[in-house]
């Protein structure tokens, strides 16, 4: 993994958080997530803007596309939560 995934903040963890759900719910790789609904639900901008600093997505003004990194730290944050739970 080429991009900067040491000491990411919460902020920017959230969005990893969201798009690990979306993936166990749906079972289906996460290429991007929603960044606002329309709705009043929105990604944290800090780390919206932090994930796309370090090259892990890119970012549009409603969506948060994944890089290649970005979708193997989804991976990554999605096997650790199956190990924690002792899958």
């Amino acid at each position: 993994m080429a991009a900067n995934t040491h000491d990411l903040s919460d902020r920017a963890l959230s969005i990893f958080a969201f798009a690990a759900y979306h993936h166990l719910i749906s079972g289906q790789p996460i290429r991007s997530v929603i960044r606002q609904d329309g709705k009043g639900h929105r990604a944290d901008p800090e780390g919206a803007a932090e994930v796309e600093a370090r090259g892990l997505a890119t970012l549009s003004e409603d969506e948060i596309t994944f890089t290649p990194d970005g979708e193997a730290f989804v991976e990554t944050v999605v096997a650790a939560l199956r190990q924690a739970s002792g899958h």
